[in-house]
This record gives structure tokens, C-alpha cells and sequence, in this order.
């Protein structure tokens, strides 16, 4: 548990090495990077689930949310736990808030990882809708299953492991953080070293935002395309997800100690 000014997180652990600290989607909790966090573990690294706000045992706590409050939480993680500068892994949603605490708290980032990164196009109105779906728990569950087929899985790949999971509330809670945030506050990830690593058939945050953040931050941003895959992209290409970012991981420190 991390103490906080505005209440605790809940932070999972495994692990011994440099501090690596996962971030999780839009409205989905820190056991998405279960399998992940056990593959960077075991090649010798500390890895660092935080909870969201309302999941778990982390606080939700009584102020305006936006993307510097959710980053100023991951700082509290990261300086709590020690280990750091770490490097910060957001998946989906958790990308915006990964690059905000690069941005606000540099000396805290290593570097930055993106699974799946966006925020820069427009999702177009038929992927908001099937979110829509997804996040109202009165649609019948085949309804909203199809609807996770859509917008997050590869064609062809099965999307009932991430039937279930889906918490409406922290959704809300967490597109309002992106609203009160302009995207020029965050986009650039301050002046962090970047691995994207972007889902070929990724129909929420399309191929077109990691070439919009090359074309921002040069070659400060590294882009891997994993085929095969979309926007849920952790369950559908575990292997090949963890042998880019523990690639990355190890030649960060490499090249640190050089």
C-alpha cells in the first residue's frame, strides 16, 4: 500500500531489479499485466501493478481528476517503492498517463514503453459506440462480447478472455481526466526515450498515432508493429509483447551502464 495526500494504492509486486511500473487500459484493473509482469520478473526486474482508483484497495479520492493527478500518483509509486528512475509501461489508456509522468516528473522516468498508444486521432464513431456497448452492463453479454471483438481483438482471435473486466465507473471517472487535460500536455512524454509498440489491426488507436509521435518527438520514439493483434494486444500476442518490451528493458540498462 502506498500512502497518499489523497489516500492509498493498492500496488502489485513481484520481482527484484529495476523498477518497472505497468499501467493498465481504459476502465480495466492492474491484472491485465499479470502475464507480462511475470515474464519482466523473471528476466530480473521489479515490476509495479498499480491499482486504479476504485479498484482493489486504492482510494478514490475527493478532487477534479485529471491526467497530472493520475501521473503525480505514479510518482508517489515510484518514489515509495525506490528503484527508480523506472521504466513506466502504459497499456491503451495508460499510455496518456505514463508519458504525463514523464512530463511532470522526469527525474522519476527512465523511459517510457507504449502498448497500444493513442490519443492523438479520433476513434471514429462506430469504435465509440462499441465501447458505449461495452462499459453498460445492461447490454445482454453477447451483445457487449461482440462489441470487444470489434474494437479490441485482432480478427480471428478470441475475445471472451476479456469478456469480463470492464468497470463502467473507473471508465468515467478516467475519460474525465482526459477531458481536463489538453492532449499537448502529454503527448510528447517530456523528453523520455519511447518504445511503441503498436497493434497492426489496432482499431481504437490506429496505426496513424504512432506516426503522428514520430513525426512530434523524432527518433526519440522507437515504433515496433506487432502483427496479428489489436487494441487488447496483451492477450493476444503475450510472447511476442514480452520479448519486445524485455528487449527493450534490457538494453535500456545496456546502455546505462556503458
Amino acid at each position: 500500500m502506498v500512502p497518499t495526500d489523497d489516500g492509498p494504492i493498492e500496488v502489485h509486486l513481484c520481482g527484484e531489479g529495476p523498477l518497472v511500473v505497468m499501467l493498465p487500459s481504459m476502465g480495466r484493473a492492474a491484472g491485465d499485466f499479470d502475464q507480462l509482469a511475470d515474464d519482466v520478473a523473471a528476466a530480473g526486474y521489479r515490476v509495479a501493478c498499480p491499482e486504479p482508483r476504485g479498484l482493489g484497495a486504492s482510494a478514490v479520492p475527493n478532487r477534479e481528476e485529471t491526467l497530472v493527478t493520475l501521473a503525480a500518483d505514479v510518482a508517489a509509486v515510484i518514489s515509495e517503492i525506490g528503484g527508480g528512475p523506472a521504466v513506466v509501461v502504459g497499456h491503451a489508456y495508460g499510455n496518456r498517463i505514463a508519458r504525463m509522468t514523464a512530463t511532470n516528473h522526469p527525474e522519476l522516468v527512465e523511459s517510457l514503453v507504449l502498448l497500444a498508444c493513442g490519443g492523438f486521432i479520433p476513434v471514429t464513431g462506430e469504435m465509440g459506440a462499441a465501447m458505449g456497448t461495452i462499459f453498460d452492463p445492461r447490454n445482454p453479454p453477447e451483445a457487449r462480447l461482440d462489441a470487444v471483438a470489434r474494437a479490441f481483438f485482432a480478427p480471428g482471435n478470441d475475445p471472451s478472455v476479456w469478456a469480463d473486466g470492464w468497470y463502467g465507473s473507473l471508465a468515467r471517472h478516467q475519460e474525465q481526466a482526459t477531458v481536463n487535460t489538453p492532449v499537448s500536455e502529454w503527448w510528447a512524454g517530456g523528453t523520455a526515450p519511447m518504445l511503441a509498440v503498436q497493434p497492426a489491426d489496432d482499431q481504437l488507436a490506429v496505426p496513424a498515432n504512432a506516426d503522428a509521435l514520430v513525426e512530434a518527438v523524432g527518433d526519440r520514439v522507437e515504433v515496433m508493429v506487432i502483427p496479428n493483434a489489436g487494441h487488447a494486444l496483451l492477450p493476444e500476442q503475450p510472447e511476442a509483447v514480452a520479448e519486445t518490451v524485455i528487449g527493450w528493458l534490457n538494453r535500456r540498462r545496456a546502455e546505462a551502464s556503458v
